[in-house]
């Protein structure tokens, strides 16, 4: 099973991805491994990455961790296994670094790292639920870098849902099922 699940800053989609790991851990020998895409840039971030590792460790504390920042698709293959839900937290993290690194050029290579993440989402053995910000809800970003990453993130949403069997949207917390049944 394949699941994508988006949602706005605070809107509660990891916390529902970590529902999705817990239920998972219940089954013998199941395991579960967060993908994490996110890398501090400044203070604040050092601290919002703490702070969220704290409160997974307290929701669900057989989910192990990952950093993942880099190359996702290898990442995917190399932690998947068909006892094991993968959950990759989150795609908007992975895009913006790819696009507006905290050092050096945007990866020339977006669309092949874009076909090999949805290469390996594929073919990974067991359950994977990706999570990622919905952005393009409000008004047009008035700069050219901030629309071409809105439109990036937008065309990635929709080439992940048509891969995955379930799309949930979670507005305050509450959640909508846009594609599949839970």
């Amino acid at each position: 099973m394949r699941e994508l699940i988006l949602g706005g800053q605070k809107s509660g989609k990891s916390r529902a991805a970590e529902d999705r790991a817990r239920a998972w851990l219940q089954g013998p020998g199941h395991q579960a491994v967060l993908l994490a895409t996110a890398k501090a840039g400044d203070d604040e971030m050092v601290a919002r990455i703490e702070r969220h590792r704290l409160d997974r460790a307290q929701r669900v504390p057989a989910l192990r961790a990952v950093e993942a920042s880099g190359d996702l698709a290898q990442a995917l293959m190399a932690q998947g296994a068909a006892d094991t839900l993968i959950v990759i937290d989150c795609l908007t993290l992975w895009l913006t670094q790819r696009l507006m690194p905290l050092h050096g050029p945007a990866a020339p290579d977006l669309a092949a790292q874009t076909d090999a993440l949805l290469m390996a989402l594929a073919a990974a053995p067991g359950p994977v639920v990706l999570v990622s910000n919905e952005i393009a809800l409000g008004v047009v970003p008035m700069d050219a870098a901030t629309r071409r990453f809105v439109d990036t993130l937008g065309l990635l949403h929709q080439r992940v849902a048509v891969a995955c069997e379930r799309v949930s949207l979670i507005v305050a917390g509450c959640e909508w099922a846009l594609k599949g049944q839970r």
